[in-house]
């Protein structure tokens, strides 16, 4: 049915410049012959008149018909208009250094048939609706534009299809609205500032001459910037400000965003002690673990008292030299404060609560995949912020790699738009604009819930750490660098042209700032040790085993009840008859002769954590169901595509629980899932690997956050990692989590790494995890969990273990038919190979030579527990550890050393595996197969066993 005229003449208001141009060209035709054009389209104009859009394009001549050529020239006008939004930031005024040659061809009216007649002629609003009240003509309208799109920040947009945000921008930028001049005292707040960046790096330039310290000279006008950005999301509500970055201008940010004081940066380039400093923060040094890391990798947080609006919280994550890994970790930190997680269901977001900036380096932002990965989860459910701010702090310089050399792309910037995310490259040396810049950013950000991206152009002014010569490498850029003004200079002078700021005035804004660096400093210098005396580094944290004894039981009644409650779902809901029958065979696992297979006992532990009051986010590829179709915690309704969360509904639900579908990424969710919980501590987060070989693809979050972070920044997790491991013959991608990775980096009691066998081992584990979260002794949670054990019952377990059980490091196979002086070889074994031998002593007659001891608990290495075991035993000759990984894998390296310790002199300790390999498993199950059957026969044969492989 064709829409009343009205509302058509309402919708053609979203039609502007070259689609305008289109829509006019559409109906010329369709008044010739309507067939000439789409069907649609065709309704669409039915009943409409050149009146109709005389609306939207005042003067417009009367009759299209009788002038051909009057229309072309619309049309021409119109393109122009667009291409000058389109293309006015190729000749842009954005570069500070003046070494880019500006683009003009887009720009010239002649290019389009058009004379500055034509334009006189025609009507400004063919060109553009915002701001142009003063403006009567289309060559009016085209030179106000040509100065909007060509000035100091160049907009690009066109790559943003939502036509709200378009226009939105569009009457923003074009009206001038977030241009509007500042006040006299807000220019002096941003020289000031100016005035505290530039002076604190020249400070610390000639006071601790060759220290590193990535200086920010070049992009000064950054820390206003952030000011800015700040000061906007606190007047839209935001109580916490998550800011990433990587060392490029950090220590100005610590001191000027942050408020880091200047006596503790310079304790850190003196390694002085800082207590008496700043008592409040403990004598830390520059360590803030026990091992400590350099100064600009480290972080801060600080609760600033915003005017008229409460407190705000600033956190500059920690972070290490690998560059924008920490984007991630700060997007987990922000959902983490958004999330309200005290009601059962997911939980309740809030945008304004809390906002990411994230500062990238320009020749990082399209180097570094982990980008990509970060900007993918914006607009995801699990992982969205609600819009992020992102500043590319643009040296036109990588190290000493100029831009052809390091990107494919124009700007570093042009990854951004694959996500539609506006851009704004600015000129760092005109503050006013990158203020202009940073309230558009904090509006946008504020009215669509979206990202948005500032690319600050400026420069370097010295070598890539201070300690190197640029001139080496780059002569032409550091030539015009060393004749350049600062942004500092350039503002001065500006602001004296203006009359808001004497010679005078800018002396003593200079003196006051230096004198208070000067205090600072001297105040360091009174309280320096002596140059050789050691540092003295904080000890780790120890494990205190009776602190962490934890009774995890939960009584069987209450089991059965939230079972029972888990398998009801509404009435009218369709689960689909497949599942609804494996879902229904879980009623009866918790009765005398049931047997709990893992999905059930993973469900009964999250469900009895939230009870508790502790809420659960867990995310990866396919969990919501489970990667092996396992875990079927979302219900999908076959007839309506609906979803039903079964942990949400049942009546002991206390708090939130989240699972989410990650996307195919593994380093970006294993990041936000850490900030998450380093952010939320008291909330059980959950990242499980599709296959524990993928897991690789996040090896810097493992290596630098989650097995580093507390021993670098003293920043505490409990972060579980689910890995699913096992050999079945499935190939090298499909069967190591690359235990011995993990086991390399296990070092101060730094994580807990298992790998069980049982279903309840899981859940108690899972429970006892839970319970430790707020407490000292909490560590991130390593599991290596099963595949194709998921559903074997051997694995399964008894009501009884859940309900009166515990988790046990060590789990001995033959627990009580032992003739413990007929023991002669003690095989020791983790995960599924020790299911694999279970299997085959089924019948265990013949085998009272034999006792094979589980590792479930590999790190914190059982020691206690083993030495126990071992004293039973007085006539062992061997004692044999058994792994299907190669034997430079997994985890005979790590054990083979405190097994000796145990073991007593003269009993043999050996290897049973598959031999040295490069490559992690076999492709051809067969092989896989043949292999796997030579490891067992050799390890449950009574004979003596020859060294294992090279």
């Amino acid at each position: 049915m064709n829409k009343p005229i009205a509302d058509k003449k309402a919708r053609l208001e979203d039609f502007i410049g070259p689609n305008l141009g289109y829509l006019i060209d559409q109906f010329e035709r369709y008044k010739q012959d309507p067939a000439t054009v789409e069907h649609d389209l065709g309704l669409f104009f039915e009943g409409m008149n050149e009146a109709d859009f005389s609306t939207l394009v005042p003067n417009l001549p009367a009759s299209l018909e009788s002038s051909p050529v009057q229309y072309e020239k619309i049309v021409a006008a119109a393109k122009l208009a667009e291409n000058i939004r389109t293309y006015g930031h190729l000749a842009a005024n954005i570069y500070p250094l003046g070494n880019h040659q500006p683009d003009i061809s887009h720009l010239e009216f002649e290019s389009y048939g058009l004379s500055e007649e034509d334009l006189t002629k025609l009507p400004a609003a063919i060109l553009s609706r915002n701001g142009l009240s003063a403006h009567q003509t289309a060559l009016e309208a085209y030179n106000y534009l040509k100065e909007i799109y060509t000035k100091e920040i160049a907009y690009e947009f066109d790559h943003v299809h939502d036509v709200k945000e378009k226009n939105w921008l569009l009457e923003r930028i074009e009206s001038r609205q977030f241009l509007s001049p500042l006040s006299r005292d807000k220019k002096l707040t941003i020289l000031k500032r100016l005035f505290e960046v530039e002076e604190f790096e020249k400070y610390l330039h000639k006071t601790f001459v060759g220290q590193k310290r990535f200086s920010i000279e070049g992009l000064d006008i950054m820390v206003p910037l952030i000011d800015e950005i700040i000061s906007g999301a606190v007047q839209d509500g935001a109580e916490y400000i998550n800011i990433g970055m990587a060392h490029r201008g950090r220590l100005n940010v610590l001191a000027h965003v942050l408020g880091k004081p200047y006596e503790k940066i310079f304790a850190e380039f003196q390694h002085a002690p800082n207590k008496e400093l700043v008592p409040s923060e403990g004598s830390i040094g520059i360590n803030f673990g026990w091992t400590g890391d350099v100064k600009y990798h480290l972080g801060l947080n600080r609760q600033l008292t915003a005017d008229h609006s409460g407190s705000v919280k600033v956190t500059l994550a920690n972070n290490p030299s690998h560059l924008e890994f920490v984007g991630a970790v700060v997007e987990g930190f922000s959902r983490a404060a958004q999330d309200d997680r005290k009601k059962p269901g997911y939980p309740i977001e809030n945008f304004k609560s809390a906002l990411s900036i994230l500062i990238h380096g320009d020749a990082a932002f399209p180097g570094e995949g982990i980008v990509a990965e970060t900007l993918n989860l914006s607009r995801l459910s699990g992982y969205r912020t609600g819009g992020t701010i992102h500043i590319i702090a643009n040296n036109t310089i990588g190290f000493t790699t100029e831009s052809w050399d390091s990107r494919s792309t124009r700007y570093a910037s042009d990854l951004a738009k694959g996500y539609e995310i506006p851009i704004l490259h600015v000129n760092a040396d005109d503050p006013e604009a990158c203020i202009a810049a940073a309230m558009l950013a904090a509006e946008y950000r504020s009215v669509f819930h979206k990202d948005f991206l500032i690319d600050l152009v400026g420069y370097r002014r010295f070598g890539h750490n201070e300690m190197d010569e640029p001139m080496t490498t780059s002569p032409q850029m550091y030539a015009l660098v060393q004749k350049h003004p600062t942004v500092k200079e350039i503002y001065s002078t500006s602001l004296k042209q203006e009359g808001i700021v004497t010679e005078e005035q800018l002396t003593d804004i200079h003196n006051e700032i230096l004198q208070k660096l000067e205090a600072a400093n001297s105040k360091v210098t009174m309280l320096k040790k002596k140059e050789e005396e050691e540092l003295k580094i904080p000890e780790a944290p120890k494990f205190n085993k009776e602190q962490a004894l934890i009774s995890t039981k939960v009584p069987l009644e209450t089991l059965k009840r939230i079972n029972s409650e888990l398998l009801q779902w509404p009435e009218d809901f369709n689960v689909f008859n497949k599942l609804e029958k494996i879902l229904n065979r879980r009623a009866a696992m918790l009765d005398e002769s049931g047997n709990v297979d893992w999905a059930l006992a993973e469900t009964l532990a999250f469900a009895t954590i939230l009870a508790d009051g502790t809420p659960i986010r867990i995310s990866g590829q396919d969990t919501e169901r489970g990667t092996f179709a396992q875990r079927n915690l979302v219900l999908h309704d076959s007839k309506t595509g609906g979803t039903f969360v079964p942990l949400h509904h049942f009546s002991d639900a206390k708090v939130s629980f989240a699972v989410y579908n990650s996307p195919l990424t593994e380093a970006a969710v294993v990041g936000f899932d850490y900030g998450y919980h380093v952010f939320s501590p008291e909330t059980l987060v959950i990242w499980e690997a599709q296959y524990g070989d993928f897991a690789n693809a996040a090896q810097v979050m493992f290596d630098q956050f989650i097995a580093a972070g507390r021993a670098k920044w003293g920043q505490q997790s409990g972060i579980v990692l689910l890995l699913p491991h096992g050999y079945e013959g499935q190939g090298p991608e499909h069967s190591s989590a690359r235990l011995e990775r993990f086991l390399q980096s296990a070092a101060e009691k730094n994580w807990t790494v298992v790998n069980l066998t049982s279903a309840a081992q899981y859940f108690h584990l899972l429970r006892r995890q839970a319970a430790m979260l707020t407490r000292e002794e909490i560590r991130p949670l390593v599991i290596m969990a099963p595949k194709s054990l998921l559903r074997n019952p051997l694995v399964s377990s008894s009501a009884s273990d859940l309900s009166e059980g515990e988790f046990r490091p060590v789990i001995e196979h033959f627990a009580a038919s032992r003739e413990e002086a007929k023991v002669e070889r003690v095989v020791l074994c983790s995960g599924k190979i020790a299911i694999d031998i279970a299997e085959q002593l089924k019948e265990a007659n013949g085998f009272e030579w034999l006792q094979v001891i589980r590792l479930e608990e590999i790190y914190p290495f059982p020691t206690e527990e083993l030495t126990t075991i071992f004293s039973k035993f007085n006539n062992i000759k061997e004692v044999l550890w058994v792994q299907e990984e190669p034997k430079n894998m997994g985890a005979w390296n790590f054990v083979e050393p405190r097994i000796r310790e145990i073991v007593s002199t003269g009993i043999k300790v050996d290897y049973i595996g598959r031999r040295r390999r490069s490559s992690p498993a076999e492709g051809d199950p067969n092989v896989h197969k043949l292999v796997q059957s030579k490891i067992l026969q050799l390890a449950l044969t009574r004979v003596e066993v020859e060294e294992g492989g090279n």
